[in-house]
């Protein structure tokens, strides 16, 4: 049986179903969230509903979180979407559930077994264009509205940087065209995501004057609390400046370093070599392109920079070779 099928089965059995998402969620996150519950909500009207975990600014206009109670996970359904490790699962209380079902796209890692059942495809290269198919796989016995059309389309569009990271075909644009036929407009959600205050174009300009860089092709920003404090930014909107040092010539491999009160977190991108198993050595994953990592203090960013520069030493020194 097909895990999208399992899906179906267990939605239609559970009448609470609690959706859950990570932490610092993105797009991609809320996409998935309030897509599937604008799925579910629609197609069974009788059913409870619920998206809890954190709020994110960036994408709010796609829904708001839900308050639920501690006794509503009792005999409920928990649904986790684009999440790979239990450790970054948003709202600890998902285990309060009768059943976990994990629906995610990330390459799968030893604290990615926490569900009871799995829908995982790495070769999706959104959580909300499985959310899509899903509906589009069961659109006779499922309904859809504009709001959790907007909710996938924006999801999609995140997280593949507008449909240019690697994974986009054929499917990922049929699934897109079929959510523009509910109303959603791609000129809207491009001004909604677009939107940046003054402070954020200041903090781009600061960051374009002070990145560094390593011999290889490795072109980086460290983000302290004090410069995040300085710009006047939220820890999301700060975290997002990560694109600013995309695409420059000669360095494949981009990162933002940005400091909260417990950790230092990595948001690391390449449009050349592979970057999920360096993520992943420092706690993180993700996907080939694009990972997540973390470190516990300044001192070991020196480490992580040396092995990034090495890694693109080795993926230079092999496409040399192949040539």
């Amino acid at each position: 049986m097909h895990a999208k099928t399992i899906v179906l089965r267990k939605i239609k059995e559970y009448q609470t179903i609690i959706i859950h998402g990570h932490t610092r969620p993105d797009g991609d996150c809320y996409g998935s969230q309030f897509g599937l519950k604008d799925i579910i909500s629609n197609s069974f009207p009788e059913k409870n509903v619920y998206v809890v975990g954190e709020k994110s600014d960036y994408v709010d206009f796609i829904g708001q979180i839900d308050v639920v109670k501690n006794e509503v996970y009792q005999d409920a359904l928990s649904i986790v979407v684009d999440t790979a490790t239990e450790s970054r699962i948003s709202d600890r209380r998902y285990r309060l559930a009768k059943e976990v079902i994990k629906i995610d796209h990330h390459i799968p890692s030893e604290d990615s077994f926490y569900a009871d059942y799995y829908w995982v495809d790495v070769d999706k290269p959104s959580c909300s264009q499985m959310i899509a198919e899903f509906y589009n796989t069961y659109k006779k016995q499922l309904k859809l509205t504009y709001q959790g059309a907007l909710a996938m389309y924006t999801g999609m569009v995140t997280d593949t940087g507008g449909f240019r990271y690697r994974g986009v075909n054929r499917k990922t644009h049929e699934i897109a065209g079929m959510l523009l036929e509910f109303g959603v407009e791609v000129e809207h959600v491009d001004y909604l995501l677009s939107i940046v205050s003054m402070e954020q174009i200041k903090l781009k300009g600061y960051i374009l004057s002070h990145f560094e860089t390593t011999k290889n092709g490795f072109i980086y920003f460290v983000l302290t609390k004090e410069i995040i404090k300085q710009f006047n930014l939220k820890l999301e909107a700060a975290a997002a400046s990560v694109s600013y040092l995309a695409g420059i010539e000669g360095y494949p491999v981009w990162a933002l370093f940005v400091e909260s009160d417990d950790e230092i977190r990595i948001r690391l991108r390449s449009n050349g070599p592979e970057i999920e198993s360096i993520a992943r050595k420092y706690g993180g994953g993700g996907h080939d392109q694009a990972a997540g990592a973390r470190v516990e203090n300044f001192a070991e960013i020196k480490n992580f920079v040396q092995d990034v520069d090495d890694h693109i030493k080795k993926y230079r020194d092999q496409n040399e070779v192949k040539k």
